[in-house]
């Protein structure tokens, strides 16, 4: 998906590149499939298991193994097609681990799993082709474990972060590869990439806009919830703009296309989404520096041990430390330390209202200073109601009006206009038939009625054009937080209506929390500054941006993140979706679009701004159990690894294999049970 350029491509192909990534991660350089990984281990499980019973552990013979003529063989061959098969992955991913010098997680495990298939292939020679008086212990069944449960765990790790779907696909299916083309008034389909500038696309009922552009024949409904997040349609007469990906109702019409694929909205959207999840921090798994830790101590005391017994004793007892120490080293647990606790988090999370679709929002939830929020739909109910209705013409009552409002803004999809609809048909005040009905972009709506010509529009536009208007009739309205819309005939106000959108039950209380948590709340909303202060301060937020266009949202986030803060965006509808993807954690409401959601690493299914609060206690309680079980899984070696090389050998105590891979796999256990303790 990096360094996508969208004029050079064709829209398949695109849709191609974008879903690639869909069920990969990296190690070490090293592009591992989700299916591929998940066959890798159940192959390897159905290999392994004959190992465990025909081999020894640690020299150990357990109570379920049986050994006769020839196993020793069948051992060997599987454990050849383990190394080679199973094994796989992290030998190829601990290649680009040292190529780039930064060995992690796949090198600490290759070098577990190759000196224990090494090693033990000597141990095989010596003892059954040589027949070697003195037995050498092979690490056959350390071998086999190593690497399935390093399979699990990396198949567990990966299914958690790869489950969700990908913003640029989801962008991408909202255009067809077709469209109806329209020469000499003759349709001929093409490919969308064919598509230029003022040529004319045939738009069927049902089907989605293919580009930005113009209606130039015919009328329809277009239903653009998944530009706008609102789901009533929108009628488009002769001269509307439509935008590629929104839905055409019943009509068909034709559009002059104005933007081709590599210049509209939805292309746009595209490139800020991509641009901001190529710009993520790369920050290295904390399991991968520890991993990156325990192979360089490991080696160094490996190395130092095999010279020291090397020297005072013999080859073999130096070969033996050497093998000892390094296996020990294995990260059994430490391979599933982070997989079991996210598995168990996300989990725990999907019973509280939270989808975590990024695990790494687990980690950078600790550095959030700041929460970036929507005002409508988030802080509120994102139901407007009309609160107040009043006529200051003589020649006009209140139910005319209201007909005039109404008709103005039937048609509509902006929740104001939806609210003021539906109150005249509760009132039962059919709206007046009014045409020419334009949108005044930031100030409101116009429209024609016989010889009049009506505004319905805001403060800004009045104080431009020096309309006069009695304060005081609105001053209560305004006090209360209301948006008031002004009906306008020869710069004199006939009247006006005042209408309010309800603080959620919740948000009161929630914006104490983030205070309380040293986490600064900004509200983000399109209303004017008057109104946007009073909700504001209604609601106890000391910082707001208003009068901000969607995209606007997006320069907000990336000037805070600019500034170093670290902020937590909360949104809904494709136009969020690079805000959501450019914040350090993008959070969407769940009721929001799925390209929004897909550009998101936490969705509140709930829609309740409450649960954030769970995301925050959550991660903390992750991240604190994520910190115990790597000590946990590679703690142990700091006394286990010194006691195999032999440190305390001169007073007759020398930590032998067996032990060392008893207390290896008690700290797996140990590991495993401390994942379940995690809770809210």
């Amino acid at each position: 998906m990096k360094d996508m350029d969208m004029k050079n491509m064709n829209h398949d192909d695109m849709k191609m590149n974008m879903s690639s990534g869909h069920d990969m991660m990296m190690h070490g350089g090293h592009m591992m499939d989700m299916g591929d990984l998940k066959q890798k281990f159940w192959i390897s499980l159905v290999m392994a298991i004959p190992v465990f019973i025909l081999s020894p552990f640690m020299g150990l013979h357990l109570p379920f193994q049986f050994q006769f003529p020839g196993s020793d063989w069948i051992v060997l061959i599987l454990s050849t097609a383990l190394y080679f098969y199973g094994g796989r992955p992290f030998l190829t991913g601990a290649r680009g681990e040292l190529a780039e010098r930064k060995p992690a997680m796949m090198t600490l495990i290759t070098m577990g799993i190759s000196v224990a298939y090494v090693y033990s292939l000597y141990a095989f020679v010596m003892n059954d082709l040589l027949h070697s008086n003195n037995h050498i212990m092979d690490f056959f069944w350390e071998l086999a474990s190593l690497i399935v449960i390093m399979l699990l765990g990396h198949w567990i790790e990966m299914k958690s972060t790869m489950s969700a779907g990908n913003a640029l696909q989801k962008i991408a299916s909202l255009v067809p590869n077709k469209v109806h083309m329209v020469h000499d008034n003759k349709l001929m389909d093409h490919d969308i990439s064919m598509v230029k500038q003022n040529d004319v696309v045939e738009v069927r009922a049902g089907e989605s806009v293919p580009l930005d552009g113009h209606v130039i024949s015919g009328e329809s409904y277009i239903n653009e919830s998944l530009i706008t997040g609102e789901s009533k349609s929108v009628k488009k007469t002769l001269g509307d703009k439509v935008v590629g990906g929104s839905i055409n109702g019943e009509g068909t019409i034709r559009v002059q296309v104005d933007k081709t694929t590599d210049e509209g909205y939805l292309s746009q959207i595209s490139k800020l989404v991509s641009d901001a999840q190529n710009n993520r921090s790369k920050t290295q798994m904390l399991a991968d520096r520890v991993s990156g830790w325990l192979f360089y101590a490991a080696m160094t005391v490996g190395i130092i041990a095999f010279i020291y017994w090397l020297i005072f004793g013999d080859m073999n007892t130096a070969l033996n430390r050497l093998v000892t120490v390094l296996v020990i080293a294995c990260p059994h647990a430490l391979g599933l330390a982070i997989p079991l606790v996210m598995s168990r988090s996300t989990s725990i999370a999907a019973t509280n209202g939270l989808i975590i679709r990024d695990n790494q929002a687990m980690e950078n939830s600790r550095k959030i200073d700041y929460i970036a929020m929507d005002k409508t739909g988030t802080l509120t109910e994102g139901k407007f109601t009309v609160n107040g209705l009043k006529s200051t013409d003589k020649a006009f009552d209140s139910k005319k009006l209201l007909a005039i409002v109404a008709g103005i803004e039937n048609g509509s999809s902006h929740p104001i206009a939806s609210s003021i609809v539906s109150y005249a048909k509760d009132q039962k005040v059919a709206p007046e038939a009014m045409e020419n009905i334009q949108a005044i972009k930031g100030y409101g709506m116009s429209a024609t009625q016989a010889d009049k010509t009506y505004y319905l529009v805001n403060m800004k536009y009045l104080n431009e054009h020096k309309i006069s208007l009695d304060k005081q009739q609105i001053q209560t309205y305004l006090d209360q937080g209301n948006t008031i819309s002004y009906l306008v005939v020869d710069k004199k106000v006939l009247g006006f209506i005042a209408l309010g959108d309800r603080i959620k039950a919740n948000t009161i209380e929630f914006i104490k929390e983030l205070k309380a948590r040293n986490i600064t709340p900004i509200m983000l909303t399109g209303d004017n500054k008057e109104a946007a202060a009073i909700m504001a301060k209604q609601m106890g937020i000391d910082e707001y941006r208003a009068e901000l266009l969607p995209e606007d949202k997006h320069e907000v986030i990336k000037q805070l993140e600019l500034e170093g803060h670290h902020v937590l965006m909360v949104g809904d509808g494709i136009n969020d979706a690079p805000s959501l993807a450019a914040a350090t954690i993008g959070v969407a409401i769940g009721a929001g679009t799925d390209v929004a959601i897909d550009s998101a690493d936490v969705v509140l299914y709930n829609s309740d701004p409450e649960d954030i609060i769970k995301f925050l206690k959550l991660s903390h309680n992750t991240y604190k159990k994520t910190v115990e079980n790597l000590w946990w899984g590679a703690g142990y070696n700091i006394i286990a690894i010194p006691l195999a090389a032999g440190i305390l050998a001169g007073i007759g105590f020398i930590l032998s294999p067996a032990v060392g891979a008893i207390v290896m796999s008690l700290s797996t256990v140990v590991v495993a049970l401390n994942a379940l303790t995690l809770k809210m």
